[in-house]
């Protein structure tokens, strides 16, 4: 797909024109054409456009691409009080994001099979307010059912390489992450791993009480490390492709820049906690915080900025993993005992470009990390771009207002924020699908990953 200065040939259902939008890579003027739910010109923003409608956006806005988050905990069915489809859809809608992928576990059943593929979709069909695909799973004694789960759509499997924090969803080995890389390899199938290594986890002192500090001190950056490398070398052994979700150190990231120095068909994602909130400002009980891997210090932060920039690290999704109020133990502030997991969906775009800003990094540069890249780790090339055959999706966002967080009027079901009373920068003030206003109609699909080669 590329972008064109000529007009479109005929008329037009839609035209948007913009001072300012995210084309190519750049920030420019551009009149961007729809026609059927795609873009079928991207001119000059004063170029003439026979146009059913035409939509000015004001001089404060930027249009940009619809958002893809590859990194969603939806829980529905069996944990819905968590989230579910409707909320989780409205709460991408809002946040600018038009395509979420849905992880397979704290569901019930987990993606482990075709079956329970169809049961997350029957739960999901005619709810969703974005378009939503799904990712598989791997677990022990399930490696003949990721073929199938390929056949039916997935667009990959995901794995632990320790507790995951479920009974339904269980770690894989050393021969366990051997055996699934080489049956994905037989079809070029990609495994997204949590790598955190479960013996390095297991010597470090457990956490305890309602200081941060010592949560922290219980997941090391050497636990990332060391699987990190486990999954690059069985990668490379097998040729599979892999992609380590929600990095979070400097150890992690050296590991991936050897393993992609070597050649090994490896990826990476991080996430706005871990680019925007420091260890050391996490109050004492602030449960809301936990995640894992923890969010950790000011220099890991540095590093994976670095890492963003110098393309180390390719994406950046919102690992939104809500929970309800009590699973946080907010009366104990118990960190060892809490849910771990951090609800963003709505607020990802906000979190990372507040925290760019003072970085200098330009918007259509994170633009690239949380559309154009994430739908390219899909296989998803006609989203996340403003370019001439790719969907209409949409967002409008105005970069330079503010606004506090507040978790109760967020559109997750539950208001559970670390970004609680938080003043951002940047606000979505509309999102489009397929040229089309997301409003109160539920009118996203379900998709199925894309054939490769």
């Amino acid at each position: 797909m590329s972008s064109t200065e000529d007009g479109p040939a005929g008329r037009v259902d839609l035209v948007v024109r913009a001072a300012r939008a995210v084309v190519g890579g750049a920030v420019r003027g551009a009149a961007v054409a729809v026609r059927a739910g795609r873009v079928v010109a991207v001119s000059a923003l004063d170029a003439p456009v026979d146009a059913a409608r035409e939509v000015l956006l004001a001089p404060d806005e930027v249009l940009l691409p619809g958002l893809v988050d590859t990194h969603v905990h939806v829980n529905e069915p069996g944990r819905t009080e968590w989230e579910g489809f409707a909320t989780a859809t409205r709460a991408a809608a809002a946040g600018g994001i038009t395509t979420i992928l849905d992880m397979p576990l704290n569901s019930v059943p987990a993606t482990l099979d075709p079956a329970a593929l169809e049961v997350k979709r029957a739960a999901a069909r005619g709810r969703v307010f974005v378009d939503v695909g799904f990712w598989g799973g791997a677990v022990p004694g399930n490696a003949g059912q990721l073929g199938p789960l390929h056949e039916a759509g997935v667009f990959g499997v995901k794995c632990f390489l320790l507790d995951s924090g479920v009974e339904e969803f269980p770690p894989l080995d050393a021969a366990g992450l051997e055996l699934a890389l080489t049956e994905l390899a037989r079809f070029d199938g990609l495994l997204l791993a949590h790598a955190e290594d479960a013996d390095v986890i297991g010597a470090a002192p457990a956490p305890h009480g309602t200081a941060y500090a010592g949560f922290l001190a219980s997941r090391p950056p050497a636990a990332e490390a060391g699987a990190v490398r486990a999954v690059a070398q069985a990668a490379a052994r097998t040729g599979a492709r892999a992609h380590v979700v929600h990095l979070s150190s400097a150890a992690g990231l050296a590991e991936v820049a050897r393993a992609k120095a070597a050649g090994v068909r490896i990826t990476v994602e991080t996430c706005p906690h871990y680019l925007a909130l420091d260890a050391d400002a996490v109050p004492d009980g602030a449960t809301s915080f936990k995640c894992c891997p923890p969010v950790r210090d000011r220099a890991e932060q540095d590093a994976l900025w670095a890492g963003l920039l110098d393309g180390t690290v390719d994406c950046v999704v919102s690992d939104h993993s809500p929970c309800t109020p009590e699973l946080k133990l907010p009366g104990t502030g118990d960190f060892a005992g809490a849910w771990g997991g951090i609800a963003s969906l709505q607020i990802g775009l906000p979190v990372v470009w507040t925290a760019a800003r003072t970085r200098g990094v330009p918007l259509e540069t994170v633009v690239g990390w949380m559309a154009t890249a994430t739908a390219d780790l899909a296989g998803l090339p006609d989203r996340g771009r403003l370019a001439v055959g790719a969907l209409a999706d949409l967002a409008v966002f105005a970069p330079e207002e503010e606004f506090v967080v507040r978790g109760a009027e967020l559109e997750h079901r539950n208001p559970v924020t670390p970004y609680e009373g938080r003043t951002l920068r940047g606000v979505v003030r509309s999102t489009w699908r397929r040229g089309v206003p997301v409003d109160g109609t539920p009118r996203g699909e379900l998709l199925s990953a894309p054939a490769r080669g």
